[in-house]
């Protein structure tokens, strides 16, 4: 077993019943311990928040060019973005694994050159939530592209601006609404990502240990008003967020006067 498959054992220890972390006695998830429960809720934000600002850039610029340009593979870049939403999670992160490890291709040469491990860190829980928020966002920005109507983009072509400046003044506007509404949504799909994340981060205290991981941790514990606790918490963020994404939908955020 290479040292990642070695990793990924240890840290998934930790997650069954009698593994390698001891959390029994309420070191690691007291959901009684208010800044415990305090530093999982912002931890899982945190990462949420950061992956979602990671992939929103690139995620609007290739709904874009899937909604307004054809070009050679351009369905095959449709399937790849969207294997994570059919996927099985944990195959997911198993492909992130050997990518993003030690020995893989990219985690390899971020060791040799910048020195980073990106395995069983918190930046692999970033990564996850990144990889799995990204088709919803990739399609949401689509559909919002595929509603701007080109009639405007040609007028403002045919009064002498530029691509840069069409997209910038005219479509981007225009999309907007449905741009920020698909990056609450992506946001809320990373808040509660597992799969892949317990394959490619593990259960590492202190490190890696977010609401979805404390609360299959807990069930498996057989600590189950622990584990509902983070269920309230995890239902309460993720109904929050799906609101603010319909509101925006809905074009409540700001008064239309008519």
């Amino acid at each position: 077993m290479d040292a990642d498959g070695q990793n990924s054992a240890a840290a998934g220890s930790a997650l069954a019943p009698g593994g390698g972390v001891d959390v029994v006695d309420g070191v690691v998830l007291a959901v009684s311990d208010f800044d415990a429960l305090l530093q999982i809720t912002l931890f899982t934000l945190g990462v949420a928040a950061l992956g979602t600002a990671l992939i929103f850039p690139g995620g609007v610029a290739l709904g874009w060019l899937l909604a307004r340009k054809r070009w050679p593979g351009k369905a095959v870049v449709e399937t790849v973005v969207a294997l994570p939403l059919v996927m099985p999670p944990v195959a997911t992160g198993l492909i992130l694994l050997k990518l993003f490890g030690r020995r893989g291709p990219i985690g390899g040469w971020f060791e040799s050159v910048f020195g980073l491990d990106l395995v069983f860190t918190w930046r692999a829980v970033v990564l996850a939530a990144a990889v799995m928020a990204l088709p919803l966002l990739v399609r949401t920005a689509r559909v919002a592209f595929e509603e701007v109507p080109v009639r405007l983009e040609h007028v403002a072509r045919t009064l002498g601006a530029g691509p840069w400046r069409v997209f910038f003044t005219v479509s981007l506007p225009l999309a907007a609404r449905g741009l920020w509404a698909g990056g609450v949504l992506a946001f809320a799909r990373a808040l509660g990502e597992f799969g892949a994340t317990v394959m490619v981060a593990g259960f590492i205290p202190g490190q890696t240990v977010t609401l979805a991981l404390g609360i299959y941790h807990h069930v498996q514990l057989g600590q189950d008003r622990e584990a509902f606790v983070l269920l309230a918490i995890s239902a309460a963020l993720a109904f929050a967020a799906v609101s603010l994404s319909e509101w925006i939908l809905r074009g409540r955020t700001r008064p239309r006067t008519e």
